[in-house]
């Protein structure tokens, strides 16, 4: 596992674009699982001025997301395919060569033929993530069986309280769809990006605690090609990280 550490989120956002670019230069046609929240967002403006402004190429790429609400129309600003419409896809041209993003309408039958079309396909190439204060990562919450599918799963309630900024008390979500820690530890290369002291915990517990299902991150030490990109605060104090 590869560790890095920048000075501030936009430092991380330029090192993670030019990771992105080199996989879809080395593969145009890779699948790329792809994460939403606050810590992308500048990546994904990066990648569309490397698109604008570089000719970086997304028209062979297919594209997924790790997750989504359950019960949450596309149309609703606070549903990940409209943040990905909205942040990314609609900026570019021509549009990815696929786009298939989990449903907010999914069921149990949905995610087992999401799993078959994705080893169909070959599987995905560059799976980039964020980390949840609580050590999920996608909608894996602490406790999830590290061999999991893509699933239903009821969110925790840590993860249900944060999103009391988002929505309204009977509005929030109780349920997501998302890929399960054995899909994600199946991509070919894995990129983790944590920004921020909030994230202090986690990140330690992705470096060095131990692999357990109470820690979903952790599992992803157990991947031969990971890279994971912080900035100052999320990395806190330590003195073993590679400081770039």
């Amino acid at each position: 596992m590869r560790v890095l550490v920048e000075a501030d989120l936009d430092a991380v956002s330029r090192r993670a674009a030019r990771i992105v670019a080199d996989a879809i230069s080395s593969k145009p046609d890779s699948i790329l699982a792809l994460p939403t929240g606050h810590t992308p967002l500048r990546l994904y403006a990066e990648l569309v001025r490397m698109h604008n402004e570089e000719g970086l190429d997304f028209s062979r790429i297919t594209a997924l997301n790790l997750d989504e609400y359950i019960g949450v129309s596309p149309t609703d600003e606070r549903s990940f395919h409209h943040y990905l419409w909205s942040h990314f896809f609609s900026h570019l041209y021509p549009l990815p060569a696929a786009i298939n993003l989990l449903s907010f309408t999914a069921d149990e039958f949905a995610c087992s033929q999401f799993e078959i079309a994705n080893q169909k396909a070959g599987g995905i190439d560059l799976l980039i993530a964020g980390v949840g204060t609580n050590g999920h990562i996608a909608f894996n919450e602490p406790g999830t069986p590290l061999d999991s599918r893509t699933r239903i799963v009821c969110l925790a309630g840590s993860t249900r309280e944060k999103l009391t900024a988002e929505f309204s008390r009977d509005e929030i979500p109780t349920h997501a769809v998302t890929l399960g820690m054995g899909t994600i530890l199946e991509a070919k290369a894995i990129l983790v990006l944590a920004s921020g002291s909030s994230k202090q915990k986690a990140v330690e517990g992705l470096l060095k605690g131990p692999v357990s299902s109470q820690n979903p991150v952790s599992a992803i030490r157990l991947h031969g090609s990971t890279t994971v990109i912080l900035d100052q605060e999320a990395a806190g104090s330590s003195e073993s990280l590679h400081r770039s």
